[in-house]
């Protein structure tokens, strides 16, 4: 069986395509990914392949490897200081409001979800 690298992969759209260790670049669509699997560019796949309506096309798919995000795009130690810094002074506001009984309004509470997602996947490299 074949091994490639995702080069491009939109989990929205369901598909994506590979481009293979032979240079070949094969079709991947969301109904070959195993259920559960995290897949975006750079993850290692093994799978067959089968003629397709758009060419050559992935079935059987297996992942190999998935990529974490680079160390490289990661923020700088300060910078992240400063960003968790400010990040406590918000929520210790939203702290208070609760206490009172007050839930945040929606769009201030997306903001903040958002906001702790994106450090979190600083963290989780």
């Amino acid at each position: 069986m074949p091994n490639g690298k995702v080069r491009f992969y939109d989990a929205e759209k369901g598909f994506g395509f590979i481009q293979g260790e032979d240079g070949q670049q094969v079709y991947l669509h969301a109904t070959v990914v195993p259920d559960g699997a995290d897949i975006q560019s750079g993850t290692r796949l093994e799978y067959s392949v089968a003629d397709g309506k758009r060419g050559p096309q992935a079935l059987s798919v297996r992942v190999l490897d998935t990529p974490r995000m680079a160390k490289r795009n990661r923020r700088s130690a300060d910078e992240m200081a400063v960003i968790i810094e400010d990040l406590v002074k918000l929520l210790d506001g939203m702290g208070e409001k609760l206490k009172q009984g007050q839930y945040p309004e929606r769009p201030m509470a997306r903001k903040v979800a958002e906001m702790l997602r994106h450090v979190a996947d600083d963290f989780d490299v």
